[in-house]
């Protein structure tokens, strides 16, 4: 399914996450963390929170790119710029 300017999101994100912003996405990711490092609740639980963070992982790191190929756009935009890779180091 293609997004927003063309990019492709990965495949083998679900849909319902497909949807979801990069905040609430990354909020949902959180929530999932704190609940797998506080170790409560049934395995089965916990690998499928372990697989919907998986996605929610992917979707957020997709999102992304997606901005930082956006800015780099409008960086060149006005003709004259030059665009540097982000570094987020």
């Amino acid at each position: 399914m293609a997004e927003r300017d063309g990019a492709e999101a990965p495949a083998d994100i679900p849909e319902d996450v497909r949807k979801l912003s990069f905040e609430d996405a990354l909020t949902e990711l959180e929530a999932i963390v704190q609940r797998l490092e506080q170790g409560r609740g049934a395995l089965d639980e916990a690998i499928d929170a372990y697989e919907r963070g998986s996605a929610l992982r992917r979707h957020c790191e997709a999102k992304l790119r997606d901005a930082r190929e956006r800015v780099e756009r409008i960086a060149m935009a006005g003709g004259q710029a030059e665009t540097q890779p982000f570094d987020v180091d």
